[in-house]
């Protein structure tokens, strides 16, 4: 059994929804989705977690599922710093004190920024990939050619036509991306199916297309995030006890987890899971369950 329940709470811009398992006075873990994924990631983390007396919640990311800005005018902001306020804006608004915060992908950076700059709210993380943390400085530095191929939609979405392309055909493309980024997934096809709704979410275009332009400095940011991109700038340590999971089979980019090992100056243990590819909870929820349970 996965989440057992649904809520909305309101936050200053958004109202978000979540998925909730797990007793309610249990030591919780907020985890965080991905593009282009959503809560369904964790469904089987979740009953693991619940069985073992965690409260787990897993709020839709803005722009996508259930999750809805409260004003037509507020910036459709895709920027990490806008996806780290959301998670600190859902902790206060469910009165969470501390918690376990993981993710991967979007969540992933969500997590390793509240894990940075508040750390006496989180009681561990557990991150994909390392120190998934955007740095603006860095932006036009190439990586191997490799991994640039990896990158076509990044630069697609750059372009009028790659916004068109994602707005008429979010769902081929986003498969696409599934399939290709986690090629030793049999079931990634059928899984997506299950998520895709979480994609027709009225303002999913907007800010996918403002995330990938703001990290190349292509958009201006929303002010009201400015203070964390500027923190981040720096780069911080994270201190919390933490998991970085790396994927063994991941089809986008490079293995960056082990050149992270600098950025974690606490309790820090780097497992690689093998033949798993970017979508790691949902591919593996037994080791990421047990990264989590091993923080609590």
């Amino acid at each position: 059994m996965g989440f057992t329940s649904r809520g909305t709470v309101r936050t200053p811009v958004l109202e978000i929804a979540y998925e909730e398992a797990g007793p309610p006075d249990g030591p919780v873990a907020v985890l965080s989705h991905g593009f282009p994924y959503d809560v369904r990631a964790y469904d089987d983390v979740a009953g693991l977690l619940a069985a073992s007396g965690v409260r787990v919640i897993a709020p839709y990311l803005r722009g996508f599922g259930p999750t809805r800005f409260t004003d037509a005018t507020t910036l459709r902001s895709g920027e990490q710093g806008a996806l780290a306020q959301d998670l600190l804006d859902l902790l206060d608004a469910l009165e969470i004190e501390r918690a376990v915060v993981g993710g991967y992908d979007w969540g992933g950076r969500a997590s390793c920024i509240v894990a940075a700059l508040h750390p006496s709210r989180v009681t561990g993380l557990v991150t994909v990939g390392g120190y998934n943390v955007l740095n603006p400085a860095r932006a036009m530095e190439p990586a191997r050619p490799e991994w640039e191929a990896t990158y076509w939609y990044v630069f697609y979405f750059h372009s009028e036509r790659g916004r068109r392309g994602l707005e008429q055909h979010r769902r081929e493309l986003c498969e696409l991306l599934w399939t290709t980024w986690s090629p030793e997934w049999t079931d990634a096809a059928a899984a997506f199916r299950a998520s895709a709704p979480s994609l027709d979410n009225p303002d999913f275009v907007d800010v996918v297309i403002h995330s990938y332009r703001h990290r190349y400095g292509l958009v201006a940011g929303d002010p009201r995030h400015a203070a964390i991109e500027r923190a981040m700038a720096a780069e911080p340590p994270i201190a919390v006890p933490t998991v970085v999971l790396e994927s063994g089979a991941d089809g986008i980019g490079g293995p960056s987890g082990v050149e992270d090992r600098k950025s974690f100056t606490g309790p820090c243990a780097f497992r690689e899971l093998a033949g798993i590819g970017h979508d790691l909870p949902q591919e593996a929820p037994r080791e990421f369950a047990e990264a989590v349970l091993s923080l609590l």
